[in-house]
């Protein structure tokens, strides 16, 4: 519910027509999914030092999606704050920078 009225308060702040209202709605749901998918892939990666690298690949993946992702993105790192590396490490994916730069060795393709 959080969500759902931060993207309509989002949506009247900018001043938004219905059209973009819903692309902005589509890319921040499309924008949580690549987040939901970071962090299942931290979950279950159980490789060392790969935090960082998932986070970055969220925020990215996210980003790529437009504004209601990025938005999406920044409310979700928000509320689940972790460490001023990962922070890093999130604003590094957001800002559309290659995320492999945080890419452990020996962490496994399918990440």
């Amino acid at each position: 519910m959080r969500l759902f009225t931060g993207i309509v308060f989002c949506s009247l702040v900018m001043g938004v027509t219905s059209e973009s209202w819903r692309s902005f709605f589509k890319e921040a749901l499309q924008g949580v999914g690549d987040m939901g998918r970071a962090y299942w892939d931290i979950m279950i990666s159980n490789h060392q030092n790969s935090n960082r690298y998932l986070y970055a690949r969220g925020n990215y993946d996210a980003a790529q999606r437009g504004p209601g992702g990025v938005w999406a993105a920044k409310l979700i790192s928000t509320v689940l704050e972790d460490s001023k590396s990962n922070e890093k490490a999130e604003e590094w994916g957001r800002s559309g920078k290659d995320p492999d730069r945080f890419r452990p060795d020996g962490l496994p393709k399918k990440y």
